[in-house]
């Protein structure tokens, strides 16, 4: 199974695909869709979404994972984080995929074993979980943990199933 996590930014929007076989996880592919802080906000999101339906189309996942906004102490921050959020869901949801929402705090228990882990423990535990990965940068360090969170809750799902 082919698995797409994505840890949306207006920024720097994480990606990474991983291939789960049972319990085992392997890295497929990762990295960071960038825009120009500058650019007009309608350019940097068709930006995210041009990038988003490529990766889609070159890794054809069946699954998909997005990382759940976190509330800003800056609510202008927090709503432009939304809005990348929102075309990265447009993007899974014309693909016809579903898409597994995990809050941050989840996504590190899942990975570090610990809600409260630093970025630089979730990015040690994704080169343990994927050993030989080149990571392209910390957002794709957190999409690659979403991916591997989606498995695991989807194995889960399985068994109990």
């Amino acid at each position: 199974m082919i698995i797409l996590g994505l840890d949306p930014s207006l920024s720097s929007c994480g990606w990474g695909v991983i291939r789960a076989e049972g319990n085992r996880l392997t890295h497929v592919a990762n990295g960071q869709v960038k825009t120009k802080p500058s650019a007009p906000m309608p350019e940097r999101l068709a930006e995210i979404a041009r990038a988003i339906d490529a990766i889609l189309a070159e890794h054809r996942p069946v699954a998909a994972a997005a990382e759940e906004v976190f509330v800003n102490q800056n609510p202008a921050s927090t709503l432009k984080l939304a809005q990348a959020r929102g075309v990265v869901l447009m993007c899974m949801g014309r693909a016809g995929l579903a898409v597994g929402e995990y809050a941050p705090s989840l996504v590190k228990k899942a990975v570090v074993g610990t809600g409260g882990a630093s970025k630089d423990q979730v990015h040690a535990m994704v080169k343990i979980l994927l050993p030989g990965t080149k990571i392209a940068g910390e957002d794709a360090s957190d999409a690659l943990a979403v991916a591997i969170t989606h498995a695991h809750h989807l194995a889960t799902a399985r068994r109990v199933g």
